[in-house]
């Protein structure tokens, strides 16, 4: 049988029926969007996570060289404070020894000490003076614990004291002064302390009056 007897040929059934191919056409597009949206979003998601990750890397690169440059810093201006703290040790040993001979000479005697003699105590007294006055321009600073709650940190107790006026614990006379660089104790204060008088009132910053007293 014949294409003219079988009434239709095969291209013109496809021509007469055109909406078979193009519904085909649009539903494989519409898969294939979806597809690519579905892949954009995870992507997108992806680069979101990505993102995240890097933004908190560098807030933490951030914060550690903030710490470093602090670090550093702190660690600098030890350094420069504490270059010198051997060096001022040993000139603190000297200025004592002036102290000591300024002591050495009575006063009635300065008084009537001929005018060379004289000259002699102002010129050391100066001497002395100035290079205390000069570790101090570097840092070093006197304490002055006298009439203060002992603090082992700075003071070293030398003896004890009856007095029942003040806080137990109060230091009461120095023996020779104590110097620091900072907080770092170049020499501690030697220094009579009170005992027999009222509990010292709790210092956080020094612990319990108790332990003041036993330190003393």
């Amino acid at each position: 049988m014949t294409n003219s007897e079988a009434g239709q040929r095969p291209d013109e059934s496809a021509e007469q029926n055109p909406d078979n191919t193009t519904g085909g056409g649009e539903h494989a597009s519409s898969t294939w969007n979806e597809t690519a949206a579905a892949a954009d979003a995870q992507r997108i998601a992806e680069l979101e996570v990505e993102n995240a990750d890097v933004k908190d890397r560098l807030l933490r690169l951030a914060a550690d060289m903030e710490n470093l440059r602090r670090r550093t810093e702190r660690e600098v201006k030890d350094a420069r404070q504490f270059a010198v703290a051997s060096f001022a040790r040993d000139m603190l040993a000297v200025a004592d020894n002036l102290a000591r001979a300024l002591q050495a000479i009575p006063a009635d005697a300065q008084d009537e000490a001929n005018p060379g003699l004289k000259s002699l105590v102002e010129g050391v007294d100066m001497t002395s003076r100035s290079m205390l006055s000069t570790l101090e321009r570097h840092g070093v600073r006197k304490l002055e614990p006298k009439g203060t709650r002992f603090d082992p940190n700075f003071h070293q107790a030398m003896f004890e004291m009856e007095n029942t006026e003040v806080p137990n614990g109060t230091v009461m006379e120095v023996v020779q002064d104590g110097y620091a660089i900072g907080e770092r104790v170049l020499r501690p204060a030697m220094v009579g302390v009170a005992r027999g008088g009222p509990k010292a009132p709790f210092d956080p910053s020094q612990g319990t009056a108790d332990d003041s007293s036993k330190d003393a």
